[in-house]
């Protein structure tokens, strides 16, 4: 047996934001938080195992196993994992699955598939907690409960690396330096809360740049929602009183913030200065505000994240409220992936171990029911955050109140879930039947293109199945080829298909159709392409499908805009049918509207994501061996990158940190050589 080899001085420590976006594909929705490398050494002895599977496979290994704590995985014959467990003792939780009765359906599904079984000894049960959280959201074995969601939370940056502070929307890893305030539960909320800090505080938003390069006062500092220290303004001395009171009301002394503004509204209007005085007054309302939209107000709830779980047709949905500095932060509702044979205390218990894995741990976590080793949990978490964690079901007061509260939003969140659920499944029933597929498609992908004159042109790949759109699989595609004709859409097309597909058939294989998948993981194959085109699109995408060898294994439908391009009026396209349309009002014609409107909406907004980030790219920014740094000093010189074009080399020379060979290097990319 091995021990894990910890990082870090911990065996599972956090989780540091990053991505995994395929090259040339990117993804709207956030990517996940990488995984770090924990150096695992997983004991992996098959011995007279080969060859078994079942109880026979697990009956071999138990023998050999020791009465330590540790995490085991437990693997079917393509080694995929199927399960991570932790164990107080590995020798009386793994001789549990040998005896093979009392299991539920679910425990003997993932036993009989098992070919193969891993271990890894750790010193406490604390540890191995730690460590199968970890190994669970980084495998995400199919018979465990997964969270779906994990995106990272935003947050409000104050910062201090520059002589006038701002206020900033952050999200990711904590590398900026400066006072960070959250979590909030969405990017809105924040952007809600800074708009009001703003008014309240007169903080600048601009970035350090702009800053430096104004010269008189923004738009902002016109309508009163900044104090243009950038310009002068405001004194440094005055401008840094703002920032600390902006600090301490989000550092929980907002009554004692509102009491000393409004004394000097008092004070002002007593001297007769009444323009002072509707300052004053204007940034208590600011105030006001946002202490009126946090929709709970606590009293002795200084720091905690509140917990509550229901569950309803064979789902689950635990919703999270924020409470940081005695204000409410805002909440979020998570759907769990989870055998729906997976009772609410278990659900929650995994997904509290994996909801903390990457994120800062509050000192009170508030649960509205009990949860399965709440006590190792609480250790386990305190362990990790180096304090005390209290993680307790409040039975009275005000904390049973946040509670109640939060388990009647997750009612109403799972009540909506559900019903949106059931409409989607007979929308994509009757689209199955209006399209004569042999089934209900688990996985939609539609495509677009957006391009003004072929500049800037941009694919796009929207995703939809059962539970509605899946943002985190759309795709964007930047086209790459110098051989399409400008405004070429079939060109274009072709590019995105060649480049989607061949990916596809690398990382996945072509799949089988004639054979029934049992996996509830959402397909990474489409069944259904919807092509935002008539017959002429449809033939090039079919054509290239073709010469990928994989015509046959997915249905290819091209959505032509009607008469008129009027909506309702479009025509379908479908390989071995005479072209037809929809009645006007049949559901299947919205739910097919929708979905290309999607993929418009999509395609669209990439493309001027692009074609903004075209517009501001400067010349400079092309020179070899030109930073930040030479590129300010000689913006801060010339005053514009066409003057930088225009000057000579001695010029050139004449600027801070530009050599006589950058000089030369600068001149040389303006200047054509004869």
């Amino acid at each position: 047996m091995k021990r894990a080899e910890r990082s870090n001085g911990d065996v599972a420590g956090y989780m540091p934001n990053g991505d995994d976006e395929d090259e040339g594909e990117e993804t709207e929705a956030e990517p996940q938080a990488a995984v770090v490398d924990l150096g695992i050494e997983w004991e992996s002895d098959r011995g007279d195992a080969e060859g078994k599977t079942g109880i026979d496979v697990i009956q071999t290994l138990v023998k050999r196993l020791p009465n330590s704590p540790g995490v085991y995985r437990m693997i079917n014959a393509a080694g995929d994992v199927l399960y991570v467990g932790k164990a107080r003792s590995l020798k009386k939780r793994v001789t549990n699955y040998a005896q093979g009765r009392g299991h539920t359906n679910r425990i003997g599904r993932m036993v009989r598939e098992t070919a193969h079984m891993e271990f890894v000894v750790t010193r406490t049960e604390i540890e191995a907690l730690l460590l199968e959280a970890n190994l669970i959201k980084r495998l995400r074995p199919r018979f465990n409960v997964l969270m779906r969601d994990d995106k990272s939370f935003p947050y409000i940056l104050l910062t201090r690396d520059h002589p006038s502070p701002g206020i900033f929307k952050h999200r990711g890893a904590r590398s900026k330096k400066g006072d960070y305030f959250g979590p909030f539960a969405s990017a809105g909320a924040v952007g809600r809360t800074i708009n009001s800090l703003q008014r309240a505080f007169l903080l600048r938003t601009c970035t350090d740049s702009v800053f430096e390069s104004r010269t008189r006062p923004c738009l902002l500092y016109q309508i009163k929602r900044c104090s243009g220290p950038c310009t002068g303004e405001v004194s440094r001395a005055d401008y840094e009183e703002l920032v600390d009171e902006a600090k301490a009301f989000l550092s929980g002394k907002s009554s004692k913030i509102v009491a000393e503004i409004s004394k000097a509204m008092q004070d002002a209007s007593a001297e007769l200065d009444f323009e002072r005085a509707a300052i004053y007054r204007d940034r208590l309302s600011a105030l006001s505000h946002v202490q009126s939209h946090q929709g709970i107000n606590t009293q002795s709830t200084e720091e905690a994240d509140v917990f509550a779980i229901h569950q309803e047709g064979g789902q689950s949905c635990i919703e999270v409220f924020f409470f940081r500095t005695g204000q409410n932060w805002g909440n979020r509702a998570y759907f769990p992936k989870a055998d729906p044979s997976i009772e609410a205390p278990e659900v929650l218990g995994a997904f509290l171990a994996q909801f903390y894995d990457d994120k800062p741990i509050p000192r009170t976590i508030l649960l509205s029911q009990g949860v399965e080793e709440q006590q190792l949990l609480a250790e386990a978490l305190a362990t990790r955050a180096g304090r005390k964690i209290t993680v307790m079901v409040p039975q009275r007061g005000e904390k049973k109140d946040l509670t109640d509260h939060a388990l009647q939003n997750a009612r109403q969140a799972l009540g909506r879930r559900l019903a949106e659920t059931s409409s989607q499944a007979r929308l994509l029933q009757g689209l199955a039947e209006a399209f004569a597929l042999p089934a209900p498609p688990r996985r939609i992908e539609v495509f677009d293109n957006s391009h003004i004159m072929g500049t800037n042109a941009v694919g796009a790949m929207i995703v939809a199945g059962p539970e509605g759109f899946v943002k985190n699989q759309y795709r964007k595609f930047n086209i790459r080829s110098t051989e399409i004709t400008p405004g070429d859409d079939f060109g274009m097309m072709r590019e995105v298909m060649e480049r989607r597909f061949s990916r596809l058939i690398k990382e996945n294989g072509v799949p089988d159709r004639t054979v029934e998948s049992d996996s509830d993981e959402f397909p990474a194959w489409p069944d259904l392409l919807l092509i935002d085109g008539g017959q002429g699109q449809l033939s090039a995408v079919r054509k290239i499908l073709g010469n990928l060898g994989i015509a046959n294994a997915v249905t290819t439908i091209g959505v032509a805009k009607g008469v008129d391009r009027d909506a309702g009026r479009e025509r379908f396209f479908i390989p071995g049918r005479e072209p037809f349309s929809l009645p006007m009002r049949d559901p299947v014609l919205y739910f097919v509207q929708r979905l290309r409107d999607e993929a418009h909406r999509f395609a669209i907004g990439s493309h001027r994501a692009r074609r903004k980030k075209e517009m501001v790219r400067n010349p400079l920014d092309e020179i070899a061996g030109i930073g930040p740094g030479r590129k300010r000093a000689l913006l801060h010189h010339f005053g514009t990158a066409k003057a930088v074009s225009r000057a000579g080399v001695d010029d050139l020379m004449s600027v801070s940190g530009i050599s006589a060979a950058v000089a030369k290097t600068i001149y040389d990319h303006f200047h054509e050589k004869g």
